[in-house]
């Protein structure tokens, strides 16, 4: 692949770097590679329902997400895209001190990774995403919600969007939901580097002290039966599950927040098979 930052990654023996021809940024981590189809209008301010308990956003949460990801998806992406799970004894591992809520992390790689940490983590507790707000104007939409995403109020919104927002992820925390971010922000399908991480999942780990979960997707070689379902060029895929990071509250906010975000990429990196990343752990005051 004719790329600098490619060229510049080095990875274990074995490690398999898919080629699908896109041609990835080298300049900006964060650029957004999709441009989606707005075909409405969703106005995410002070009066959008962060926490909406009505008896319809219940049943269609409860029913849709049984039928859509355990059912639907789950099967879609074990046969379509060969789906595997690694590291799942962490969770038996650290079963009591992951009870009351925590935050998974992932690189952002396909347009289903979501739903692919939430089936490897298990879909016994309510999970909560932040998400791109203006995603929610898509035909998209009601898959967002039913996942459980919550759109980010843009700045224009003013503070008292803000102020709403964060207050239904206290509440969230407060009912011992999970959270599940992707500190890259933006979507790259099957990119093998690890971008720069933006703090955002990193701040909320301090404040509700809860522990961060971090997971990889990686990819290997489309092979076999699994040539049927899509071109050989679209790999499969794995999400391995680390060890947890837990915040350590007795340090400065900031300080603690910085050495989370450097642990968790670094050993993001090795569970990616990563010996040397093209990217730092951090890009900008974000």
């Amino acid at each position: 692949m004719d790329n600098a930052r490619y060229n510049d990654m080095k990875v274990q023996a074995g490690t398999y770097n898919p080629e699908v021809g896109i041609d990835y940024p080298t300049d900006d981590p964060y650029a957004r590679l999709y441009r989606p189809v707005y075909d409405r209008n969703v106005v995410v301010d002070e009066h959008y329902p962060y926490v909406d308990d009505s008896l319809k956003a219940r049943f269609l949460r409860c029913s849709m997400w049984f039928l859509l990801l355990r059912i639907g998806l789950n099967i879609v992406l074990h046969v379509k895209m060969g789906l595997r799970f690694k590291g799942r004894e962490n969770l038996r591992k650290y079963k009591k001190k992951l009870a009351g809520g925590a935050i998974t992390i992932a690189n952002h790689c396909f347009r289903l990774d979501c739903p692919c940490v939430l089936l490897a983590c298990g879909t016994k507790h309510t999970v909560k995403i932040p998400m791109f707000a203006p995603n929610f104007s898509t035909k998209d939409n009601f898959f967002l919600r039913v996942v459980g995403g919550i759109p980010i109020p843009e700045a224009d919104k003013g503070i008292a969007a803000i102020k709403k927002f964060n207050e239904a992820f206290d509440e969230f925390h407060r009912r011992g939901y999970w959270f599940h971010i992707f500190p890259e922000a933006a979507r790259w399908d099957f990119y093998k580097p690890l971008r720069p991480f933006q703090k955002g999942a990193f701040t909320m780990a301090y404040k509700y002290d809860m522990p961060l979960l971090p997971c990889v997707i990686t990819c290997r070689e489309r092979t076999g039966i699994y040539r049927l379902f899509a071109k050989k060029e679209i790999p499969l895929l794995q999400v391995e599950i680390g060890e947890p990071i837990f915040p350590d509250k007795t340090q400065a906010r900031g300080q603690e927040v910085e050495r989370l975000r450097t642990e968790a990429h670094l050993r993001m990196e090795r569970m990616a098979g990563i010996t040397s990343n093209p990217w730092p752990v951090s890009s900008g005051n974000v």
